[in-house]
């Protein structure tokens, strides 16, 4: 899965980047690198569901994919 990010230079120094497909996922890095760095953990907790409140029957399948 690709994901376009928008970059923007912090007034205050540093970096911060926004996902505008995951409505709320931003974050941000003192260089490029953390900024980086700091995007796929963003992206990775804005994506991740806990499944234990899911009504699940006895033929039902929770599976987890990677994207």
């Amino acid at each position: 899965m690709k994901l376009k990010v928008i970059v923007h230079e912090a007034d205050e120094g540093g970096y911060w980047a926004e996902v505008p497909a995951i409505p709320g996922c931003a974050t941000q890095g003192d260089s490029f690198e953390e900024l980086l760095s700091n995007l796929y953990e963003a992206v990775e907790g804005c994506l991740s569901v806990d499944v234990r409140d899911i009504p699940a029957s006895g033929t039902d399948r929770i599976v987890e994919i990677a994207v």
